[in-house]
């Protein structure tokens, strides 16, 4: 699933291309699934080109899960170009799959669940007995972050009165408004939307197959459970006009069709 320019999600249409060669470090991955990400939607209106620069035409999809061919081992991890039934990925940037979930609905880990892992205990550094409120708790990277601070002993909220809380973490795609009034002396706010004043911290995700793996490990003993909703790869169009509609809530998964 390709745009050959930037536009409306009419631009993106399925192209028959031939099988990518892995270089060298990569291997090549038969997809069982990607995922729709909010940033994709910028990406193919053109409104990230300074920050995540492309050539046109480019396949769509950020993270993938799929098995390696060759080896049939299967995998997670950030990949480029993984909205296909298959993609060239570098191998430090996989990890083994989760062995409790299908494989399809793992493929919201490498950017939603590492995003919320790192807000959760790179930036936020949540710990036992904190009041964590998330704001965007109903999102991807929301209601991972709430089973993320909720394990890590924390007390976790989606409201909260003025000055009561020590961490908010802003995960919602609107204004951070007021959020840093919740937070009782010496608190963080952690953004991933809207940039935040010091102290807060706004951050961009890291790939960071350390990170992905422990997750990996903590979905597989049950501490982190996966709410998604498949679709067909070929859906993803229409997935794009749904989220820009606001009617698409929490993770989408796009699985190839048939497969």
């Amino acid at each position: 699933m390709r745009i050959h320019r930037y536009g409306d999600a009419a631009e993106i249409r399925a192209d028959d291309v031939p099988r990518p060669v892995p270089g060298p470090g990569e291997v090549l991955v038969r997809v069982e699934a990607t995922s729709f990400n909010p940033s994709d939607i910028g990406l193919r209106r053109g409104l990230l080109r300074d920050i995540m620069p492309v050539e046109l035409p480019v396949t769509l999809g950020g993270e993938v899960a799929g098995t390696v061919v060759g080896t049939g081992e299967r995998v997670v991890g950030r990949a480029s170009g993984a909205a296909a039934e298959y993609v060239a990925v570098p191998a430090r940037s996989l990890v083994a799959a989760p062995t409790t979930v299908p494989l399809a609905h793992a493929a919201v880990l490498p950017i939603a669940g590492v995003t919320a892992w790192q807000a959760v205990f790179e930036h936020a550094k949540i710990a036992a007995g904190q009041r964590v409120l998330v704001n965007g708790a109903g999102g991807a990277v929301g209601r991972i972050a709430v089973q993320l601070a909720a394990h890590a002993g924390a007390h976790v909220t989606a409201t909260a009165r003025p000055g009561s809380v020590d961490a908010v973490l802003h995960l919602a795609p609107i204004g951070v408004g007021d959020a840093a009034s919740l937070l009782r002396p010496g608190g963080v706010l952690v953004s991933i939307t809207d940039r935040v004043p010091p102290p807060g911290v706004h951050f961009v995700t890291r790939d960071d197959a350390g990170d992905l793996a422990v997750l990996v490990a903590l979905v597989d003993a049950g501490v982190v459970h996966l709410d998604v909703r498949t679709r067909p790869l070929a859906d993803l169009a229409l997935v794009h006009r749904e989220a820009e509609a606001g009617l698409l809530g929490g993770k989408t998964v796009l699985v190839i069709h048939g497969r």
